[in-house]
């Protein structure tokens, strides 16, 4: 029987969908901001992802959804789309039941330092690694055994993570090539990660 405490595969189904409406909604604003440090696609790149894994939700626990996103988002274009279908694909790789708070920290664990190895990027380097480490390890420190109040903790430190990335020179990606004209730019994978974490209060 599963814990209360624990995530179901059908809350964690909840959550995409929370996070597929905020992107949905917001898309603009990510692609304005990649517009002003990038290609300009980051927004509709996403955005198109999260249509599609939407209609495509399937699985019973937290991995299963989780993979289920993955492989739509390998299945997108743009710098972003590996990316995301990584660190989906490595929480798919979870346990095969509801999630307590220790498998959602090393699930994260897992995922976040998947993604910083294959984009060579670390804290700092003004990427969406950015939000995801300080997320990650609040997820570690917690010393809560709700995964909703874990997940709150995680957001707040996704949002400080990206907010950061506002003043910071990027290391990573076009961004990297203008230098200080993009350093007041908030990097919008950054800033999707926060929503990414945010979105788990609606599940």
């Amino acid at each position: 029987m599963t814990e209360p405490n624990e995530l179901t595969g059908e809350q964690t189904k909840a959550w995409i969908l929370a996070f597929a409406d905020r992107v949905i909604k917001d898309a603009d604003e990510l692609t304005e901001l990649d517009r002003q440090a990038g290609d300009g696609d980051f927004g509709w790149n996403i955005s198109s992802a999260l249509k599609r894994a939407r209609t495509n939700l399937e699985g019973e626990s937290p991995a299963q959804v989780f993979q289920s996103v993955s492989d739509t988002f390998l299945a997108s274009g743009g710098t972003s789309g590996p990316l995301f279908g990584l660190w989906f694909g490595r929480l798919g790789a979870g346990p095969s039941a509801p999630w307590a708070v220790s498998d959602l920290a090393k699930a994260f664990d897992t995922a976040t330092g998947a993604v910083r190895r294959l984009g060579k990027a670390e804290v700092g380097h003004k990427t969406m690694v950015d939000a995801m480490v300080p997320a990650t390890e609040a997820l570690a420190a917690t010393e809560t055994h709700s995964w909703r109040e874990a997940l709150q903790e995680a957001a707040r430190a996704a949002r400080t993570g990206a907010d950061s990335t506002s003043g910071m020179i990027a290391h990573r990606g076009r961004a990297s090539y203008l230098g200080e004209r993009a350093q007041q730019v908030l990097d919008p994978g950054a800033l999707s990660i926060a929503w990414f974490f945010d979105a788990a209060e609606g599940a």
